[in-house]
């Protein structure tokens, strides 16, 4: 990556010409907080909506007849409940990383994830970073997906236990048979 002389440049795509950036992409502060108090709000409702649908999912789960079948079972809940939640994470990625390309803060969709992953994640590498103006709506994008995140932790956690409460109640039931 060379050195830029003078503000980073972006591309005015409604006339075909640069500009310092500057122009277009910064935001005062309350309207970043705007933006990313309406972007935060619908990820925790699309969150909440997702993990809904999950449950919904699983309550479809009944305990099987035998111990294999049980253990079968447990492990597509739990693979299923992981890549659900992994698809929710992804999709609300997105969303923030849509956010970035709409409003022509990063250049591309790879700038655009890789800065929404990193940042959604809290591993912020820093070689990629948003400009003056637009700053606050990465702190917050980091803020809100540590929160998902814990929240996604925790319906996993709570999901592995169940299965294991099932397990345990599946191991009593055969053993009142047996005796």
């Amino acid at each position: 990556m060379s050195a830029a002389i003078g503000p980073p440049l972006y591309v005015d795509y409604t006339v075909g010409r640069a500009g310092p950036a500057i122009d277009i992409r910064a935001m005062t502060l309350s309207s970043q907080l705007a933006l990313a108090s309406l972007i935060v709000a619908a990820m925790v409702l699309f969150h909440l909506s997702g993990l809904a649908a999950l449950l919904a999912l699983l309550r479809r789960h009944r305990r099987a007849r035998s111990a294999a079948r049980d253990m079968a079972v447990s492990v597509m809940v739990v693979m299923t409940v992981a890549f659900g939640l992994f698809a929710l994470h992804t999709i609300e990625i997105w969303g923030w990383a849509a956010v970035y390309r709409g409003l022509a803060i990063l250049d591309g969709w790879e700038e655009a994830l890789y800065f929404s992953t990193t940042t959604y994640v809290t591993i912020g590498y820093g070689d990629v970073v948003l400009p003056h103006g637009s700053r606050v709506l990465g702190a917050i994008e980091g803020a809100n997906g540590i929160i998902l995140l814990g929240w996604s932790t925790a319906f996993f956690f709570n999901i592995v236990d169940r299965m294991k409460l099932l397990e345990r109640q599946l191991e009593d039931d055969v053993q009142r048979s047996r005796g």
